[in-house]
């Protein structure tokens, strides 16, 4: 079966002369608005404290990543929405109402007053500002995506990795925000007000909106092609199976990327690892993410897609569980270190091919709502959850080793779905 990798003749193949101009405004964007929606997790336990009060400290946190998970109902919604909006519009378009809709639901969780103050109001008002950030990142990825790798199409790989290595940079951002509040302010403080200042942080994602749609031109190869009036109905219709498929991808790069925004809530609750180291050790997990994706994208522009992806998930499968057996087993800063060290190469590996495979296995005429629809259910069912699943797990099996279960799992999914894309398109 065929694949779509070849360009359109009127697109530019050369990397345009505002290359850094193009990744640089879209890494950026895209770090900060992955940095609003995830660093909710990084602050879970304080967040459970103020807005979901309870009797049982296991309750509040379920409650608190339950809410984490909910915004993740709104991607599909928002998917469908904005990935038709960019097929149709165009990519700069949809990526800036997807980043001005992140700063809303950002903005309502900075000034949300607590439990104390209003009652069941907030946590109602938490769920709500969760959902409308769950809408913005359904679209975000698709459209980011497209937007990075149409504008260089020989270098595809290099381009579309800065999807990755921005959500590294996300990593690190909010990870050194709660290293650096919870060892600079006393529990009060951080109960006050200090776990609002990474939300207002966030805010900074406005401006960048503004820029991009602006100052960024629309992508070559969009500009190319003949929108097409239907690209909803042309993916289901069409591309079912290349959909299909496209989802098995995801699985793994999403519960490894969940997986890691959960394990300070992990070193703390099941390890006894103090909350700053644990946010240290996984700052290190964004340093490796954001150096190491865009070297794995270059080299799949190289040697291909899906060897480097098929390597990583077969080290997810075979190392995970002697992972978390030893940092169980020796829960000290420096083996919290050593795992989280591993486990971001892996990602890296990962998924830093994986977002110009995406592009690659739909048209650029349904190509963001395509990709839009595939990740974000992935995420939805398998990412969104993952915190929530993991701690469900933990608390079932009484063991501390319940984590790697679930990331085996969704590296037998993925791991068929790479053969499935290399022998059903044909794509290396």
């Amino acid at each position: 079966m065929s694949t779509f990798t070849t360009p359109h003749a009127s697109a530019r193949d050369e990397t345009p002369p505002a290359a850094w101009r193009i990744i640089i405004a879209a890494s950026i964007g895209n770090a900060l608005e992955w940095f609003d929606l995830v660093v909710y997790g990084f602050f879970a336990v304080t967040i459970a404290k103020l807005f979901f009060p309870s009797g049982s400290d296991s309750i509040s946190l379920l409650l608190t990543l339950g809410t984490f998970g909910v915004s993740f109902f709104m991607r599909p919604l928002g998917a469908l929405v904005l990935g038709i909006y960019a097929d149709r519009v165009g990519r700069r378009a949809a990526l800036t109402v997807s980043i001005l809709l992140m700063m809303v639901g950002t903005l309502l969780i900075a000034v949300m007053p607590t439990y104390a103050a209003i009652g069941v109001w907030a946590p109602i008002g938490i769920v709500l500002a969760r959902m409308i950030q769950g809408f913005s990142a359904g679209g975000e990825f698709g459209s980011a995506t497209a937007f990075l790798a149409e504008h260089a199409p020989k270098r595809r790989g290099f381009y579309a990795s800065w999807q990755v290595a921005s959500q590294g940079l996300t990593t690190l951002l909010a990870a050194g925000f709660g290293a650096g509040l919870t060892n600079w302010l006393t529990p009060e403080q951080m109960l006050s007000w200090g776990w609002r200042v990474p939300f207002f942080f966030g805010l900074l994602i406005g401006p960048v909106a503004y820029y991009i749609r602006t100052r960024i031109d629309e992508t070559p190869e969009f500009l190319a092609a003949e929108p097409s009036k239907t690209p909803l109905a042309d993916t289901f219709s069409h591309h079912r199976a290349r959909l299909i498929l496209a989802i098995g991808t995801v699985v793994l790069g999403t519960v490894a990327t969940y997986l890691v925004l959960y394990m300070p809530t992990y070193a703390v609750r099941q390890l006894g690892i103090p909350q700053s180291a644990a946010f240290t050790a996984t700052l290190l997990t964004g340093v490796v993410q954001f150096i190491c994706a865009p070297i794995v994208g270059h080299w799949s522009d190289r040697h291909g897609r899906t060897g480097v992806m098929l390597l990583a998930a077969l080290l997810f499968l075979v190392l995970i569980y002697p992972m978390f057996a030893i940092v169980a087993a020796h829960p000290t800063f420096g083996t919290m270190i050593g795992v989280q060290i591993v486990i971001g190469v892996l990602l890296s590996g990962y998924f830093g091919a994986l977002p110009a495979l995406l592009t690659e296995i739909f048209p650029v005429q349904n190509r963001t709502t395509g990709m839009s629809l595939a990740y974000n259910i992935a995420v939805t069912i398998f990412g969104g959850f993952a915190p929530f699943i993991i701690t469900g797990l933990i608390d079932a099996t009484g063991s501390k080793l319940a984590p790697s279960f679930y990331l085996i799992f969704a590296s037998l999914i993925s791991i068929a779905a790479i053969f499935g894309v290399r022998k059903r398109l044909g794509m290396r």
